[in-house]
């Protein structure tokens, strides 16, 4: 497909300066790097939910008319509930990790009408992806040009078996969830099974699908 009007700048890519430029106007193409939060500020932040709170009163309710046992069973789930929290935590922030990893890999792109290899995090809005068998995705992109392309997007959708991807109609601008076949939209984090195509930054870091995942798990 012939690039439109507003791609013109695909044709040979992004020149150096103006990638320079955006990557500092609009940052890296990771996601934002948070700080881990200790085990004891873990443990005081589960201590200081209501829920815990009526159980360490009524684990003292307990002791106070001599009912030892009842004490004794509540406050070893309290001791429960602290572990489980801390657990997740671990397991969030280790999800976090493994997500800024798979939103930075090397790229592919056109700058200055050479195909050239890149760190993923210098991937900026605007830039040509060229995208290959065994890429991952660094950035949410458009697809333009489209050879037998298929793509792995487990990562966000969950489902195992690789979809098929066109390049984008005049009257595709707006891009859409993951998931399903023939659609002209590449993600950030997933793979290319097969094929080749180019396609055209839209979103970076947590712009994208994966940064908005990443965003969430920070949430919990």
């Amino acid at each position: 497909m012939v690039p439109g009007p507003d791609d013109v700048e695909s044709v040979a890519g992004l020149d150096a300066q103006e990638a320079a430029r955006r990557l500092a106007t609009e940052g890296p193409n990771e996601l934002p790097r948070t700080r881990r939060a200790g085990w004891w500020s873990l443990v005081s932040g589960v201590a200081r939910e209501p829920m815990f709170l009526l159980l360490v009163a009524a684990s003292g309710v307990y002791f106070l008319l001599g009912d030892r046992t009842e004490a004794v069973v509540l406050a070893a789930s309290i001791g429960v509930i602290v572990l489980i929290t801390l657990r997740q935590e671990r397991k969030s922030a280790r999800a976090l990790e493994a997500l800024r990893d798979l939103s930075s890999p090397r790229a592919l792109v056109v700058r200055d009408g050479q195909a050239k290899r890149i760190p993923g995090r210098e991937v900026v809005r605007g830039d040509r992806l060229l995208l290959r068998e065994g890429d991952r995705v660094p950035a949410d992109a458009r697809v333009v040009a489209a050879t037998g392309l298929a793509l792995d997007e487990s990562l966000l959708t969950g489902e195992s078996v690789p979809v098929r991807k066109r390049a984008v109609g005049d009257d595709e601008r707006a891009p859409v969830e993951p998931g399903g076949d023939d659609l002209p939209w590449v993600y950030s984090g997933t793979l290319v099974c097969a094929g080749r195509g180019e396609a055209l930054v839209i979103a970076t870091g947590r712009h994208t699908a994966l940064g908005r995942i990443g965003h969430a798990l920070h949430a919990l």
